[in-house]
């Protein structure tokens, strides 16, 4: 039996705050398996708006303006995170992991140990999986991969067999489960014509492959730095992240002015252009509001247009699954912006938050 040292490397969140709040650690307890839980040694672990987000409290309804990685004045410590509720610290962050798992508690699937693994980010109360109000968020309402340990319900491990490595996995779980549930909720087909602001993003790049993986055609919205590494992911065009007139680069791109399907992190100053060219009966999806949460919303446009609009968050259950299984299968692709070891992350997150890069920022613990 491989024997597991009593204290850990892990970076935690002691408040909302600036970097200051974010504190690394060496002698941080190991956590220890419960009954039905999986201990598992994180590899890597990926990065996302969540993260910085939580730690700034920019979820708390006093802030207006787009998170620029440092503590807002208007910020209430009670609604300061994605579900509303006051955060319990101390807390280590990080969803996105990509690991082995090496030990069990009791009552728990020993067949597991030794296996690669991916952690379903949604932690839900199995008794009741559909309820909303009762799901947390792995690294928000309980510890997460920021760390060389981290602890979770057995039901939320992935076993998961590909040649990718572990850093290339840490950037699926939270962009990709967000952009599948984005297309899911927006129903999403072949018939689609999906605009997707954003689309150097993680969540973004995500929103192409799966998009396309539907046989939907897809038109992204990037700067023309980072055009190259957005078509490796396949649009069908590549249009300026803020044209002057964005129906008329529509319809010189594709053919028509209109699309059907908005799938929309960004939000922000450009938003009502967005809105303006979802045709009649169309659909708009979000889950992030990158550029600011403050829109102007012309209710006219939403209701003479027969328009759906739809928030997406909590991923129902199966879909990590399913996940999983695109990996495997080879269906779609990881986007690795840059690694950074566990030691460095405040690095990381500034340049994560500093958007210079393409795809997914990450962690490595090895």
């Amino acid at each position: 039996m491989t024997l597991l040292p009593e204290t850990m490397r892990a970076f935690v969140l002691m408040g909302h705050g600036g970097f200051e709040q974010l504190q690394y650690k060496t002698d941080w307890p190991t956590p220890q398996p419960a009954s039905g839980e999986v201990l598992i040694r994180v590899h890597a672990c990926g990065l996302n708006n969540t993260d910085v987000n939580t730690r700034t409290a920019w979820y708390s309804k006093g802030v207006e303006e787009n998170t620029t990685g440092g503590a807002f004045e208007g910020a209430d410590d009670e609604d300061a995170t994605w579900g509303g509720a006051p955060l319990t610290f101390p807390r280590i962050q990080g969803a996105d992991v990509a690991g082995e798992v090496v030990a069990v508690g009791e009552g728990t699937d020993a067949s597991l140990i030794g296996k690669r693994a991916m952690v379903e980010t949604w932690i839900r109360d199995w008794n009741h999986p559909m309820d909303l109000d009762r799901i947390g968020y792995f690294g928000s309402e309980c510890d997460g991969g920021f760390a060389e340990f981290c602890v979770v319900d057995q039901r939320c491990v992935h076993p998961v067999e590909t040649a990718l490595s572990a850093a290339e996995l840490a950037t699926f779980a939270t962009s990709y489960i967000t952009a599948e549930n984005m297309l899911r909720r927006a129903s999403v087909c072949a018939d689609d014509v999906v605009l997707v602001p954003g689309a150097s993003g993680g969540v973004g790049g995500a929103l192409i492959q799966l998009a396309k993986r539907r046989g939907a055609r897809v038109v992204a919205l990037c700067s023309p730095a980072k055009r190259e590494s957005v078509a490796a992911c396949g649009p069908d065009a590549i249009l300026d992240r803020s044209p002057a007139n964005l129906r008329k680069a529509l319809r010189e791109a594709i053919g028509q002015s209109t699309v059907s399907v908005v799938a929309d992190v960004v939000g922000g100053a450009g938003w009502a252009d967005l809105i303006d060219v979802i045709e009649r009966g169309g659909r708009y999806t979000c889950a992030g509001a990158i550029a600011g949460p403050m829109v102007d919303f012309d209710l006219r446009t939403f209701y003479l247009r027969d328009l759906t609009f739809t928030g997406a968050t909590v991923v129902p259950p199966g879909v990590f699954a399913d996940l999983v299984g695109y990996i495997e299968r080879g269906e779609i692709k990881p986007m690795l912006a840059a690694a950074y070891p566990l030691e460095d992350l405040h690095a990381a997150q500034q340049a994560f938050i500093d958007k210079r890069h393409v795809g997914n920022i990450v962690v490595t613990c090895a």
